[in-house]
């Protein structure tokens, strides 16, 4: 079985706001330019993807059937920090934030802990149908389906991912094979 992980193209945001489970738009251009970066992608894949507009969109374009929109694939929902510049977010909230990257709930969002336990349980539905699959989803869910894919149980694969400094270009994949 083949894992075929997509992030979704460059959302309509301004640099520097704190965006996760806000449902932006795709920012110009950016659909074709992934569209045709993917062309090579395996056409028979099931495709599945988060709900969120700047998944929806590529995955439908992607899939010759529906794709199979879940929500467990959504980004991390950090509350009231959503849509706030980072630099507006007060120094002692980050801080609290760094101090418990698992179970911290940013903006009285998601924690992590909480993003991996639904990335996980999505992870061990999709292993029961043993085929190629793409899923077009986000840099965080990204990294806590890799986690799943390495055999992190939730709290492991969750400090992983926190730890971890994303490098996942917008509509970069990353293929994981089993």
């Amino acid at each position: 079985m083949r894992l075929i992980l997509l992030r979704h193209p460059k959302p309509q945001v301004a640099a520097g706001v704190c965006y996760g489970s806000t449902d932006l738009a795709i920012a110009p251009g950016e659909l074709e330019r992934v569209l045709a970066e993917s062309s090579g992608l395996p056409n028979q894949a099931t495709v599945y993807s988060s709900p969120l507009r700047r998944c929806a969109e590529l995955a439908t374009r992607l899939s010759r059937a529906a794709p199979r929109f879940d929500p467990r694939l959504v980004e991390m929902d950090f509350g009231s920090w959503e849509m706030r510049r980072w630099d507006d977010i007060a120094r002692a909230e980050i801080d609290a934030w760094a101090a418990d990257l698992v179970h911290y709930r940013p903006g009285g969002g998601d924690s992590v802990l909480r993003m991996a336990q639904r990335v996980a349980g999505f992870y061990a539905d999709l292993q029961r149908q043993q085929a190629d699959a793409i899923v077009v989803c986000h840099a965080g869910t990204i990294r806590l389906l890799a986690a799943c894919h390495a055999g992190l149980a939730p709290a492991d694969a969750a400090l992983q991912a926190a730890r971890t400094p994303h490098a996942i270009a917008y509509g970069a994949a990353l293929t994981l094979a089993s």
